[in-house]
Parts: C-alpha cells; structure tokens; sequence
C-alpha cells in the first residue's frame, strides 16, 4: 500500500466561528476525528465553548454546517494553540454527508 499527499488547493476554507472567534482555516490545518475534529488555532479557546462548523465540498459545493463543543485547547502563542471539538446534536444527513467529506478529501 503506498501513500501520498493530497493535493487540497481546491478545497474552500472551513469556517469556525461563534460569537467571540472567527476562524477560516486552511483544510490542511483540520483534521477530523470520528465524532468532531481537531484544528490549529492562532488564538485560545475556552473549554465548553459553542462553536459553529462550515465546510464545503469540492467535489460537488454542498455544504455541512454543524456545532460542536471545545472540549480541550492546548499549545502556546508561539507555536499555535490545537483545539479539539466534538460534534453535538448532528442529523443523520449532516453526519453522513461529513463522513464522505471527511473519509473522501479532507482527512
């Protein structure tokens, strides 16, 4: 079995907001885990925070909006802060449309 990297420069950016923070973060800084994702912020995120997920798929540009909940933020300002959300109250829709994302380009 052999392996590449994955060119994903056609990929839209995935935006992570909610009140507080802004985020649109380059694909390669997200990576997803089974039940939520982890990506590199430039700034600190406080535990239990509600956040906002949005991306797009550049196979065929539809898009999965769903919340999830920080649940760890570790790292310092000089190196990046890794934040680690888990996904809450997703629809059957919305999870298997982001398990073909995710399995498909973006892991």
């Amino acid at each position: 079995m052999s392996s590449g990297k994955l060119d994903k420069s056609g990929f839209k950016p995935v935006i992570i907001a909610n009140r507080q923070y802004h985020l649109a973060l380059t694909p390669g800084a997200v990576h997803f885990r089974k039940n939520g994702l982890e990506f590199l912020s430039p700034v600190p995120v406080n535990p239990w925070v509600e956040m906002t997920v949005e991306l797009e798929s550049p196979q065929d540009g539809c898009r999965v909006k769903c919340t999830g909940v920080v649940v760890a933020c570790e790292g310092s300002k000089h190196q990046g802060y890794t934040v680690s959300l888990v996904f809450t109250g997703m629809n059957r829709q919305a999870r298997s449309r982001l398990g073909e994302i995710a399995f498909s380009a973006l892991a």
